[in-house]
C-alpha cells in the first residue's frame, strides 16, 4: 500500500512552472486558482473556530476568538512579510535558471524560520496580557481571549513552517501542492473543533488546540515534500546553514513588507479598540463582518501573489513588457471576480451574519457593516495586485511606505477626528477602512504607472 511519503513524492514530480513564456492568462489562472481555493481552506481555520464558538459556546467566546486577529497578525504578519522576500529572491533566481542560488536561498529561509519560530513563541505568549488590555478588551471577553491567544502562540511554529514552505513552492510556480496540504489541515481542524468543543466541552481552549494541531500537520506535510522532491528546492538537512549574502537579499526585499504588515496590524489594534468601545454585541457583529471580509479579499490576494511570481520570473530574464502585461491582466481578473462576490454578500448580508451568530443585535450590527463597507472592495484590487507586482520586481519599499501612510497614519488621523469631533457612532468609525483603501489604491496606481521595472539586481550580484 502506498505510504504518505510516496504519495506526496508522486503528486509533486513536476509542478514547477516557467512563466517567462506561454499564454499569460493561462499562467495566471493555473497559478492563482489552486492558490485561491487553498486560501479559502486557510481562512476556514479561524472561520470554523468562530462558527463553533458562536454556535456552541457563548457570545463572549465568539467575540474573543474573532477580535484577537490584529494581535496574532502583529507577529505573524511580520514573519509573512519577511518570508515574502525569500519568495521573490527564489522566483528571480529560478527565472534566471540559477538553481544553485535557489538551493542556498531555500536553506537560509528555512533556518531563519526555525530561529524566528522560537522567538515568536516566547514573545507572543509574553505580550498577550498587555495587548489585550491595550485593545480595551471588555472584562467579560478577556479570560477567553487570553486563553485562546496563549494556546495559539504556543503552537505557532507549525503555521510558520507551513507558510515558508508553501512560499518556496509558489516561487517556482507551484501553487497546487500547498493547496492539497491546506485541504488536509482544514478538514482536520474542522473535525478537531467539533470533537474538542462538542464532545469534550473544551470551549475556546478546544478550538485553539485544534488550530495548532492542524497547522502542525500542514507543516509536516510540506517538510516531507521538500525532503523528497527532486527539484532545485529540495531540502537537504546537512545543507541547512545561514548564507549571509542570501539572508541579506531576503531582508532587503522582505523587511519593508514585514514592517508594513506589522505596523498595519498594530494600527488595527487601535481600530479594534474603537470597535470594542461599543460593547460585546458590536464586537460580535464586527467579528462576523471580518470573517466575511477575509473571503472577499481572497481572489485579489491570490492574483496579487500570482502577479508577484509572474513579474519576478519575467524580470529575472529582463522581459519587462511581459511583466507589466501580466500585472495588468491580473488586476482586470481580480476586479471582475470581486464584483461577482460582493453582489450576493450585499443582498443576503443578514443570512451571512446569522451563519456565525444569530443573536438579533449581532445580526443588526453585522448586516449594517457589510452593506456599508463591502461595495468599496472594488478599489482594493489596485493596491493588492500592483503592490504584488512591485514586490516581484524587488521593490517592496514603495508599497510599504504607501500602505503605512494610508492604513496607519491617515486611518488613525481619520478615527481620532471622527471619534472626537464629528460622530462617535459605529458606521462613521468603520468607514475609516474604505477611506484608507481609496487613498492607498490611488497612490499605488500613480506610483506603479510611473515606476520603471527592470531586471533586478538580486540575480546579478553573482554574475
Amino acid at each position: 500500500m502506498e505510504n504518505i511519503k510516496d504519495r506526496i513524492r508522486r503528486i509533486g514530480k513536476k509542478r514547477e512552472v516557467d512563466m517567462t513564456e506561454g499564454n499569460i492568462i493561462r499562467h495566471l489562472i493555473t497559478f492563482a486558482f489552486p492558490l485561491f481555493i487553498g486560501n479559502i481552506f486557510q481562512q476556514l481555520y479561524n472561520t470554523v473556530d468562530t462558527w463553533v464558538v458562536g454556535n456552541y459556546v457563548s457570545n463572549e467566546a465568539f467575540s474573543a476568538v474573532g477580535s484577537v486577529g490584529p494581535i496574532i497578525n502583529l507577529l505573524i504578519g511580520f514573519f509573512l512579510g519577511l518570508s515574502s522576500g525569500a519568495g521573490v529572491v527564489i522566483s528571480q533566481y529560478y527565472g534566471a535558471k540559477k538553481y544553485d542560488r535557489v538551493h542556498d536561498v531555500v536553506h537560509t529561509a528555512l533556518l531563519m524560520t526555525l530561529v524566528m519560530a522560537v522567538l515568536f513563541t516566547g514573545i507572543g505568549i509574553a505580550m498577550v496580557p498587555f495587548m489585550l488590555n491595550f485593545m480595551k478588551t471588555p472584562a467579560e471577553v478577556l479570560p477567553e481571549a487570553t486563553k485562546y491567544l496563549t494556546i495559539y502562540f504556543s503552537g505557532v511554529i507549525g503555521l510558520m513552517i507551513y507558510n515558508i514552505g508553501s512560499g518556496i513552492l509558489r516561487a517556482i510556480g507551484d501553487s497546487q501542492r500547498p493547496f492539497y496540504f491546506l485541504v488536509v489541515s482544514a478538514v482536520l481542524n474542522t473535525i478537531l473543533d467539533l470533537v474538542f468543543v462538542i464532545a469534550f466541552d473544551m470551549g475556546v481552549a478546544g478550538v485553539a488546540l485544534a488550530t495548532i494541531l492542524a497547522q502542525g500537520v500542514s507543516a509536516i506535510l510540506v517538510l516531507i515534500l521538500l525532503l523528497r522532491t527532486d527539484l532545485c528546492i529540495k531540502f537537504v538537512p546537512r545543507d541547512l546553514k545561514m548564507h549571509w549574502d542570501m539572508l541579506g537579499k531576503i531582508v532587503r526585499v522582505g523587511i519593508p513588507a514585514a514592517i508594513q504588515m506589522a505596523i498595519t496590524s498594530f494600527s488595527n489594534i487601535f481600530v479594534q479598540s474603537y470597535i470594542n468601545y461599543f460593547g460585546a454585541d458590536c464586537m460580535s457583529g464586527w467579528t462576523a463582518y471580518a470573517k466575511i471580509d477575509q473571503f472577499i479579499f481572497l481572489p485579489m490576494q491570490s492574483l496579487a501573489l500570482a502577479s508577484t511570481t509572474f513579474v519576478g520570473q519575467n524580470l529575472g530574464v529582463n522581459q519587462v513588457d511581459r511583466a507589466r502585461k501580466g500585472a495588468d491582466t491580473a488586476l482586470l481578473m481580480a476586479t471582475g471576480m470581486t464584483v461577482l462576490i460582493i453582489i450576493p454578500i450585499v443582498i443576503f448580508a443578514p443570512s451571512f451574519v446569522q451563519f456565525f451568530n444569530d443573536k438579533p443585535e449581532v445580526v443588526e450590527y453585522g448586516t449594517m457593516l457589510l452593506r456599508w463597507l463591502t461595495p468599496f472592495y472594488i478599489v482594493c484590487g489596485v493596491n493588492q495586485v500592483y503592490s504584488g507586482a512591485l514586490r516581484g520586481a524587488g521593490n517592496s519599499r514603495a508599497p510599504m511606505v504607501i500602505m503605512l501612510v494610508s492604513f496607519v497614519l491617515f486611518r488613525q488621523l481619520y478615527l481620532f477626528i471622527m471619534a472626537n469631533f464629528i460622530s462617535n457612532t459605529i458606521i462613521p468609525i468603520a468607514m475609516g477602512y474604505p477611506a484608507g483603501w481609496l487613498l492607498c489604491s490611488s497612490l499605488v496606481f500613480i506610483y506603479y504607472k510611473k515606476a520603471k521595472l527592470s531586471k533586478s539586481r538580486l540575480v546579478e550580484d553573482h554574475e
